[in-house]
């Protein structure tokens, strides 16, 4: 998890297309999600201000035999407050977490 999180930021997410759309609605927890398909995007309703979601593919992350799927996801608040933005997105990020340890 990050200490800030910008009005606008761009993420690689370890995941194909399909996992990420399966794992949206949870992760945006009480906020209403619309998911635009042919576009590759996604709103999110925040309060009063708004989330826009935009992904595309990457090519796989290879390590030795191993191959990581991967999305290249952009992140664009309008008039969310600081203090909104770090409360969804660390319930965001701790929803999306993933792994073992």
């Amino acid at each position: 998890m990050q200490a800030r999180y910008a009005a606008r930021f761009e993420r690689d997410m370890g995941c194909t297309e399909a996992e990420w759309l399966g794992w949206l609605p949870g992760a945006c927890g009480v906020h209403a999600l619309s998911i635009v398909g042919a576009d590759a995007s996604a709103q999110v309703a925040i309060g009063d201000g708004t989330l826009l979601l935009a992904w595309s593919g990457l090519p796989d992350r290879q390590i030795a035999l191993m191959r990581l799927p991967r999305l290249a996801v952009s992140f664009r608040f309008t008039g969310v407050d600081e203090a909104a933005r770090e409360r969804f997105m660390r319930y965001f990020d701790l929803f999306m977490q993933r792994g073992g340890g």
